[in-house]
């Protein structure tokens, strides 16, 4: 029985393109030479390359507005240095929020770079919420915000307006909602969520705010020399891009980024419905900032957790504990999770609410 994965990551990924991705393996592009043995200059990938890169600016509606679209190593955690490494002024500031323990950890990347304001924290409520009512210095060189808290089940409903570039960590919505992307002038995203496997990293990036910082950037951090390259500085992830390509292309065909939201809505709905109905369950994080992506959940008596880990088991569900920070449970539904799992879920929601 396929599972139905919960997993917050590396994640669910659609059907088809496991279907595409395994017939790569064996033969690309009916070559004779598997996705992960051809070369990374071939005609065959570089078009790969092209198409992924292209592909993610227009599903963000980006194209021809100045952006690049890179598709680079190191996940999220080397893009918190990246950004201060080419964005950050010498004598300069950067603002950011913290919203959850990935903007804590590109905080301190920060820190080491010149002079990191914390606008505002949840910190001391177990990020259960979105900090609000915050102030973002004019003289910043940056704002930097995190869209999506995998680990506590929080999500920006809305995004601050300044006149400051804005950066924006999508690690685990990207492609999931629709926005305005040009309010962002930076956005990066580990694959391992709504796009492929773990091992590339989406970067879009406005190419005016670069080559400002006055510093010496190594080549392998530097945005500017990526571009330039065309994502292919070094020899890249070619699975991890291939992969992420048959993703975009599913997403594109499902009708865009607007398409997938409607479908987000309906599976988020579903589950956070349940949970406040079922007099078992409560919600872990503030209603007006619930994940779309990622549904924290807690049992008001931690007596029945026995019956229901039995009871999800069973039904096939995989992924479902939460993180130690938050506990509970944390059902990640991200783009491919088909709604009929989550309606799994709610049926042994039910289940448990029948047996107590």
């Amino acid at each position: 029985m396929k599972k139905h994965n919960y997993s917050a990551g590396p994640s669910i990924l659609p059907q088809e393109v496991f279907e595409k991705a395994s017939k790569a393996i064996l033969d690309f592009n009916d070559s004779g030479l598997s996705i992960l043995e051809i070369s990374h200059r071939s005609k065959d990938f570089v078009a790969v390359m092209d198409e992924a890169r292209s592909l993610a600016l227009e599903l963000l509606g980006l194209q021809g507005k100045g952006y690049q679209a890179l598709f680079l190593q190191g996940g999220a955690s080397t893009a918190f240095l990246m950004a201060p490494y080419n964005l950050l002024k010498d004598g300069g500031k950067a603002a950011y929020l913290d919203s959850g323990t990935w903007a804590t950890a590109a905080i301190k990347e920060a820190k080491n770079f010149g002079e990191t304001i914390v606008v505002a924290s949840s910190k001391e409520e177990n990020y259960n919420h979105i900090p609000k009512g915050y102030t973002i210095p004019s003289d910043a060189d940056y704002f930097h915000c995190t869209s999506n808290n995998t680990i506590f089940g929080t999500q920006m409903k809305d995004f601050p307006a300044t006149n400051v570039p804005v950066v924006c960590d999508m690690s685990s919505d990207i492609f999931s909602r629709d926005l305005d992307f040009s309010k962002f002038d930076l956005i990066y995203a580990g694959a391992q969520k709504n796009m492929g496997p773990a091992g590339t990293t989406l970067v879009v990036v406005k190419e005016e705010i670069l080559e400002k910082s006055g510093r010496t950037i190594p080549s392998m951090l530097d945005y500017a020399k990526h571009i330039k390259a065309e994502s292919m500085y070094n020899t890249p992830p070619v699975f991890a891009v291939y992969v992420s390509l048959l993703t975009l292309q599913w997403i594109k065909n499902k009708g865009g980024v607007a398409a997938v939201e409607k479908l987000n809505d309906a599976k988020a709905d579903l589950l956070y419905n349940e949970i406040d109905r079922n007099p078992l369950f409560k919600g872990a994080a503030a209603v007006e900032d619930r994940s779309k992506m990622n549904v924290t959940f807690l049992l008001n008596n931690a007596d029945h957790t026995e019956t229901f880990d039995a009871l999800w088991k069973a039904a096939g569900i995989s992924g479902l504990p939460g993180h130690r920070s938050v506990g509970g449970y944390r059902a990640s539904i991200y783009n491919a999770m088909p709604i009929e799992s989550v309606q799994v879920l709610v049926d042994v929601m039910k289940a448990l609410e029948s047996k107590v």
